[in-house]
C-alpha cells in the first residue's frame, strides 16, 4: 500500500465532507441505477459493520441504517457523494434471520451486481475484528477471485478485540492475502465507532472518485 502525503489526506478529508445522498434501493438486477459514476461496494458478514463504516467515512449518523439484527439491509443500497463516487451498501451474508428464499435471492442479486457492474472499481470486503476470517468470508473471497473482482480487506470492530489480541487478528488475516489474486496487497484495521483507521480508509476510497 502507498503511503498517503498529506495534501492525499486533505482531499480525501473533503471529499468525504461533500454532500452525500441516498440515490436508490434495488431489490433486483432491473432496479439497478444506471449511472456513470464509480462505484465503491462494501460487503461482509451480517452485521460486521457495513452501514456504520459508511456512516463513519462520510461522518454522518444516519446516512445507512445501522441495527443489531443481522441482515438488516436487504437490499443494494447506493449513495451519491458529491457527483464523484458512489459508495454501495450490499446485503450481508451469514447469519441473517430470514427464510432461505430470502437469503439466496440476497445472494443472487449480489453476485449479479458483482460481476455486472462495469462502474464497479473496488470492492470493500468487510471482516468483523472480534472474529476473524470465518469459512462464509472465504467462500466470498473464494467468489470474487474467479469473479477478477478487485477486493480491499477491512478489519471492522477492532476497538473490541482485546489489545493483547489485535496484532494476532491481524496477522491472521494478513496471512491469507497471498492465496488470494484479487485481493489488494494490504489490510486496512478499522473501528467505526472510535474512528480507527476511517482517515486512512478515505484516502484509499478517494482515488477512485472522479477528479475535483
Amino acid at each position: 500500500m502507498k503511503h498517503p502525503s498529506p495534501l492525499d489526506a486533505e482531499k480525501a478529508h473533503k471529499l468525504f465532507a461533500q454532500p452525500c445522498a441516498f440515490v436508490q434501493a434495488a431489490a433486483a438486477p432491473k432496479d439497478l441505477p444506471s449511472s456513470a459514476l464509480p462505484e465503491v461496494a462494501f460487503i461482509g458478514r451480517s452485521n460486521a459493520g457495513k452501514s456504520s463504516l459508511i456512516n463513519a467515512l462520510t461522518n454522518r449518523s444516519d446516512l445507512a441504517r445501522t441495527s443489531n439484527t443481522p441482515g438488516r439491509t436487504q437490499e443494494i443500497i447506493f449513495f451519491n457523494l458529491a457527483d464523484r463516487l458512489m459508495l454501495v451498501d450490499l446485503p450481508g451474508y451469514g447469519h441473517a434471520d430470514a427464510p432461505r428464499h430470502e437469503k439466496d435471492r440476497w445472494k443472487n442479486l449480489v453476485h449479479y451486481y458483482l460481476q455486472t457492474r462495469n462502474v464497479l472499481r473496488c470492492v470493500c470486503l468487510l471482516l468483523d475484528g472480534r472474529h476473524g476470517i470465518l469459512a462464509n468470508d472465504l467462500g466470498m473471497m473464494q467468489f470474487l477471485d474467479r469473479a477478477a473482482v478487485s477486493y480491499q480487506l477491512v478489519l471492522t470492530k477492532i476497538d473490541q478485540v482485546h489489545a493483547t489480541e489485535r496484532d494476532a487478528r491481524k496477522n491472521q488475516v494478513s496471512a491469507t492475502l497471498n492465496a488470494h489474486p484479487a485481493a489488494r496487497p494490504a489490510l486496512f484495521v478499522t473501528s467505526a465507532r472510535k474512528a480507527i483507521g476511517i482517515g486512512e480508509l478515505r484516502t484509499f476510497l478517494a482515488d477512485f472518485s472522479i477528479p475535483a
